[in-house]
């Protein structure tokens, strides 16, 4: 066998659930993740980094021809929607305060 034979075969045995679906389950897990951190943040700023992170795996969703499906960029907009309201009401509880 060729070189070139024997590496993508030792790849596939050794990464074998690596499909175009593998990216949905990243996504959605990264931003899950990512919404339950928001949602303890203490302060405006940890915040915010957590929302970016959470529109960046959306934008990332919206990539065609990477294997994400409809299904998961839906997921992922309710997801956004979701952090949306609970960084506004968070900015607005803490603005009350003061």
């Amino acid at each position: 066998m060729s070189e070139v034979t024997n590496t993508e075969q030792r790849a596939q045995k050794r990464f074998p659930l690596l499909s175009d679906t593998n990216i949905n389950t990243v996504l959605m897990n990264g931003a899950q993740i990512a919404l339950c951190k928001l949602k303890r943040a203490r302060n405006f700023d940890a915040r915010l980094y957590f929302y970016a992170e959470i529109g960046a795996f959306l934008e990332v969703s919206l990539s065609r021809g990477a294997g994400i499906s409809d299904d998961t960029r839906k997921r992922l907009e309710a997801l956004h929607n979701e952090a949306t309201h609970i960084h506004m009401d968070a900015t607005k509880a803490s603005r009350a305060i003061k």
